[in-house]
């Protein structure tokens, strides 16, 4: 790391980037887990490499089992070490969107001096725990309602009822992976977009930036 990058680095304001990962047994067949992988790693690389006038930082929140796990703290991008994912189990998705709550509103791991965040939702099922509750608290709280949020389903399976009260926009688009590759398309799509917020002028406008850059090979879920 450059002197410069270091001083950048030690200034620039967090973004942080919270990536809500469906690990349930489903995510097993057909390749998913592993596209899955290949993208955060694509993601983390990417995001490391940016010095712009924000610095990413990453967490990974995967719901499968017994529950939901934080699989990655909140970490400056350039040190993440990530280690795969693994899938099993049901989709307590209820208990992720608890954790990213108590995450977000954690003024100790999100300072306030953070810009806006950024939540990912990925899932190819639908949620087997109790999770209207946790996505209201999710939606309306302080911080995490102001929330850039995306959102992904996997496969035929994905509950897309569920995901579009996750974005909770009414002119936001749930995308739909078939395939692997879909998988990896969605991730540059939502990598582009975190990263052109990073080196804008006023990184907390979230809105329109991803609206700049249409992810490849994806369909809408209707």
């Amino acid at each position: 790391m450059t002197s410069m990058k270091s001083f950048t680095s030690s200034v620039a304001r967090p973004l942080p980037v919270v990536i809500l990962a469906d690990v349930s047994g489903s995510m097993s067949v057909d390749g998913k887990i592993a596209a899955l992988n290949t993208a955060l790693r694509e993601m983390v690389a990417s995001c490391a490499n940016e010095d712009g006038r924000a610095e990413i930082h990453l967490a990974i929140v995967t719901f499968g089992g017994a529950g939901a796990h934080l699989h990655l703290p909140l970490t400056p991008a350039s040190a993440v070490a990530l280690s795969p994912l693994l899938a099993s189990g049901g989709t307590p998705m209820g208990a992720a969107f608890d954790m990213a709550q108590a995450l977000i509103e954690d003024r100790a791991v999100v300072p306030s001096r953070a810009y806006t965040p950024a939540i990912v939702l990925v899932s190819d099922g639908q949620p087997n725990d109790e999770w209207q509750g946790p996505l209201g608290a999710l939606l309306s709280a302080p911080r995490a309602a102001k929330a850039q949020r995306f959102a992904l389903g996997v496969g035929e399976d994905a509950d897309a009822g569920v995901l579009r009260q996750f974005l909770n926009d009414p002119e936001g688009r749930v995308y739909s992976a078939q395939d692997a590759g879909q998988i990896q398309s969605f991730f540059r799509w939502v990598t582009m977009s975190v990263t052109a917020r990073s080196r804008s002028a006023t990184p907390n406008v979230a809105a329109s930036v991803a609206i700049e850059f249409e992810p490849m090979g994806l369909d809408v879920l209707v």
